[in-house]
């Protein structure tokens, strides 16, 4: 009985995590963290960069999300945070959650990718969203094409997939983003698996 009660994986109010952000995950079902989320939640609202492994399906996107919300509710800002994932679809995806988590609060998420309008993109830039989730190449491109979008102020960065974002295709894009993004930031790399280059 006393090993169970050592391994009982505590609840996200146990973690840190705020009311709102608590009501939150429970309307998208979560009712206690996954192993990823126990585990990386403590370390980031100590305000520690991050690597954590986890498989797709295993929660990681939470991992990553809750900290950056909670983050953002206490400074509330605009292009607080970028998302980078190597799909669109984990791109959409991720914006997804954020979206369902945030909802409540007024969270604003813009997705870059490409396959989608460049301009529609910029009109979602220009409301000045929270968050962005991009995939590199198209990151760049607003970067680079988009009158006043600067991620100056950026907080938080993260990397979703590392492992494929950290190999060749990416790596132009990747250099020319850490230097636009401000060095004194929070970095989060979410891996599959863990290679040297992450």
């Amino acid at each position: 009985m006393a090993e169970e009660e050592i391994e009982e994986v505590k609840s996200f109010k146990e973690l840190g995590v705020i009311d709102e952000l608590v009501e939150a995950c429970a309307t998208l079902g979560w009712k206690s963290p996954s192993k990823i989320q126990a585990e990386a939640l403590p370390h980031a609202f100590q305000g520690k960069d991050l690597i954590g492994l986890a498989q797709t399906g295993s929660g990681k996107t939470g991992a990553f999300a809750i900290p950056i919300i909670q983050a953002l509710m206490e400074k509330p800002q605009a292009f607080f945070a970028c998302v980078l994932s190597p799909t669109r679809e984990l791109a959409i995806q991720i914006a997804e959650q954020f979206g369902a988590l945030g909802a409540g609060i007024g969270v604003k998420c813009a997705v870059l990718v490409g396959g989608v309008d460049m301009v529609q993109q910029s009109v979602a830039l220009g409301k000045r969203p929270h968050i962005i989730v991009a995939t590199p190449g198209r990151l760049v491109d607003h970067l680079s094409n988009t009158k006043g979008f600067s991620l100056r102020l950026l907080k938080y960065f993260v990397l979703d997939e590392a492992d494929r974002l950290l190999n060749e295709d990416f790596e132009k894009s990747l250099d020319e983003l850490l230097s636009a993004i401000p060095r004194e930031r929070r970095t989060y790399l979410f891996s599959a698996t863990m290679t040297n280059k992450v």
